[in-house]
């Protein structure tokens, strides 16, 4: 074979990206193995091989395709964090550790990569190690409120502390900006509650709530009628796609519980935790419409069932090491598209998780969401029409589907009566140890970082009571006869 020149060369790897990023995964890595074959040194290639293996679910394939580009450009860290992120998914912390350092030995006066491995220790459950390094952080960046809101999602400040007082210099200082002011009001938030200073918690939730509500501004109308349209397309099913996907669904409003509810489910031989996927709903709306122009369900051809199906299944692979269990997806927006993925995944198991709607509404204005997320979290009232939303959709969809509901106060009040029935609407057969979830160790990447590595524990219930005075707003709303 005559070999290339260095042009032609540059035309490949120019074709190869756009090829990629049309989402041509085969023409794509035939082209960038050309690059590699004619240029076996350059990083280039290698990590964009790698990416598609990931794209494709093959992990092994993926991890020797970034470690073979790391070789080749030691320095890079965009390869580095690749590299970091495929050995956090399969398990392997000890070298996801060992990249996060180098990452950090790189970049010896930025925040950033401490930040990262901080996170990635909150995410093992090593707290302290993971404080180390926030602090470390911090004083690299002292006025990054940013820093002391993802360090208190895994720490608690007592009365006094002074941190507190650190925060509360840097709160009030008028050069601050917004974001930063954003993240610091939660942060302060959590600690005047974990501090037991109660009656200071929503003066700091009240303003960083509205500085974030201004920067992203919510339309409960557009919601109400994105439900309607779904609603309204959706009264017949249509017959079951045949399909060996067996994802297991558990949604529900933001902190009602789904997170607990995955972790005894994975805590079983035969599942892994797969967190928040966020694939159904962008899969649905590009292969069947998005509101109000969505196809209605019934009509949706076979093929474009298949696509979907096997277009989860793949992008599972990318973001979960399989290894033939059943993977959880415990994304909120699931909850839209019932319909769908049972017509398209019949084998799945469907389960909603419901919770005290007071106490739910608490806990989403008092956590921070990043930006545009979630829009209606910043607002009380906001967020009662919300619930009222995310009750028709799903009591439409238990008509026509087959649903779990399952009450996360139930199971605080009877654990192992409620995990029982958890796991055989899963379609599992018990184990023990689906109880003892909190020991299985793993990474958990969710507000409820810490909660998690507890037993189920009561004290979470009724905690809207404390608040009972500022949380009227929600009360009011939720009581308004128009959103029934």
């Amino acid at each position: 074979m005559v070999p290339l020149s260095k042009a032609q060369v540059g035309q490949l790897f120019q074709e190869a990206q756009t090829r990629l990023k049309s989402g041509d995964l085969t023409g794509a890595e035939r082209l960038f193995q050309q690059v590699h074959d004619a240029a076996p040194n350059a990083a280039e290639p290698l990590f964009h091989l790698g990416r598609i293996a990931r794209m494709s679910g093959d992990l092994d394939r993926a991890r020797a395709r970034f470690e073979h580009a790391h070789r080749a450009k030691p320095a890079e860290p965009a390869i580095l964090q690749a590299l970091a992120e495929c050995q956090s998914i399969m398990g392997d912390t000890d070298s996801a550790a060992a990249s996060h350092d180098t990452l950090i030995a790189l970049q010896p006066r930025h925040p950033k990569p401490l930040a990262d491995k901080a996170l990635f220790l909150q995410q093992q459950g090593d707290f302290v190690a993971a404080e180390r390094l926030f602090r470390k952080a911090l004083r690299l960046s002292p006025g990054n409120g940013e820093l002391y809101r993802m360090w208190l999602g895994g720490k608690k400040l007592a009365k006094g502390d002074p941190t507190i007082r650190e925060m509360q210099k840097l709160f009030a200082y008028p050069g601050l900006n917004d974001a930063g002011r954003i993240h610091l009001g939660f942060a302060l938030a959590k600690a005047m509650e974990d501090s037991g200073q109660f009656d200071k918690v929503f003066a700091y939730l009240r303003r960083a709530n509205a500085l974030q509500r201004k920067a992203f501004p919510y339309d409960p109308a557009a919601r109400d009628a994105e439900v309607a349209a779904i609603m309204a397309a959706s009264d017949q099913i249509g017959p079951p796609q045949d399909s060996d996907a067996a994802p297991i669904i558990v949604t529900g409003m933001p902190r009602s519980g789904t997170t607990l509810m995955e972790q005894i489910l994975a805590a079983h031989d035969d599942v892994v935790a797969g967190g928040e996927l966020a694939i159904g709903l962008k899969l649905a709306y590009a292969g069947f419409g998005v509101p109000p122009d969505i196809a209605p369900l019934e009509a949706i051809q076979a093929e474009k069932l298949t696509t979907f199906a096997d277009g989860y299944a793949r992008q599972t692979a990318m973001r979960v090491d399989v290894q033939g269990r059943r993977v959880t997806d415990k994304s909120i927006q699931n909850h839209l598209i019932l319909g769908h993925l049972h017509r398209a995944m019949p084998r799945a198991s469907l389960i909603v998780v419901r919770r005290d709607p007071r106490d739910v509404a608490l806990s989403i204005y008092k956590n921070y969401f990043a930006g545009g997320t979630h829009r209606y979290s910043n607002d009380l009232g906001d967020i009662a029409r919300y619930i009222k939303s995310f009750d028709r959709i799903v009591t439409f969809w238990k008509a026509r589907v087959p649903v779990f509901e399952i009450s996360y106060d139930a199971l605080i009040g009877a654990p192992e009566e409620q995990a029982r029935a958890l796991v055989a609407a899963a379609g599992l057969d018990w184990q023990d140890q689906c109880l003892e979830f909190y020991k299985r160790g793993g990474a958990v990447k969710t507000l409820s970082i810490a909660q998690v590595r507890q037993p189920v524990y009561q004290s979470s219930g009724g905690a809207w009571q404390k608040y009972e005075k500022d949380m009227q707003p929600f009360i009011d709303a939720w009581d308004a006869e128009q959103w029934v």
